[in-house]
């Protein structure tokens, strides 16, 4: 069940690392939804408002003009689920280069939109969300991780199984990325090269071969996404 709007405009913006100013003038470009009356018809927001907020800070970082954003946007459902809506924000993220924000521990748990004990910072770290600095107040954290890396903190998680499925996510895809690199390489790319082409020729398949990444990337969250659902629905219950 969704949870119910409880979030001022000021917290929604302490959740997403954004201003309130920024905030309204996404509302009134339509990229947001309107929040709902709360009592003294105070503006209240949810998660969908955040995860919608989240997809687009990730376009922002990915460089999409705001007019392209809206454009992105208008293509969506108008009930997409918090899962489409997160399948979208990786699949955006995969080809934003990798960058890490420094935020003390006050700056962490606004962002968090909680207090952060020890063992949370723990699961954060275990899960990438974060990382620790030599300074123990201070972290690098992962604004693409950080808001999954949040909503996990409620569901009763190890550390250690946290630990263990980033294991299994990192070897099973570094392994995929290995077999998918050789195979194009062998049947694709080596045959090419032995067809001596011309120089611009050659420069076209590099451009043409980086085009393909992205939906190469598509394709298997996509097929992890239906596998994962195959399986659950083969074992609902815990055996």
């Amino acid at each position: 069940m969704a949870t119910p709007p409880q979030l001022t405009v000021d917290e929604l913006a302490a959740r997403a690392g954004v201003t309130v100013r920024t905030l309204r003038f996404y509302s009134t470009k339509g990229l947001l939804p309107p929040p709902e009356l709360g009592p003294r018809r105070v503006g209240l927001y949810g998660s969908a408002h955040l995860d919608r907020l989240e997809l687009i800070e990730e376009l922002q970082r990915q460089g999409l003009t705001l007019a392209a954003i809206e454009r992105y946007l208008a293509q969506l459902p108008e009930d997409i689920s918090s899962l489409d809506l997160a399948i979208h924000r990786a699949l955006v993220a995969s080809w934003t280069p990798e960058t890490a924000e420094e935020a003390h521990r006050g700056q962490l748990e606004r962002r968090a939109g909680r207090a952060l004990s020890d063992a949370d910072v723990d699961r954060l770290a275990a899960m990438g969300a974060l990382h620790r600095t030599d300074d123990p107040d201070v972290f690098k954290i992962d604004p693409g991780l950080l808001p999954l890396g949040v909503r996990v903190l409620d569901v009763p998680i190890p550390l250690e199984t946290l630990v263990a499925a980033r294991a299994v996510v990192r070897l099973h895809s570094q392994a995929t990325a290995h077999d998918l690199h050789r195979l194009f390489r062998e049947t694709v790319w080596k045959p090419y090269r032995e067809s001596d082409p011309a120089p611009e020729e050659l420069e076209r398949m590099k451009l043409l071969a980086d085009q393909i990444q992205p939906m190469v990337v598509q394709a298997l969250v996509t097929a992890f996404q239906r596998s994962l659902a195959e399986e659950l629905a083969a074992r609902p219950s815990a055996e």
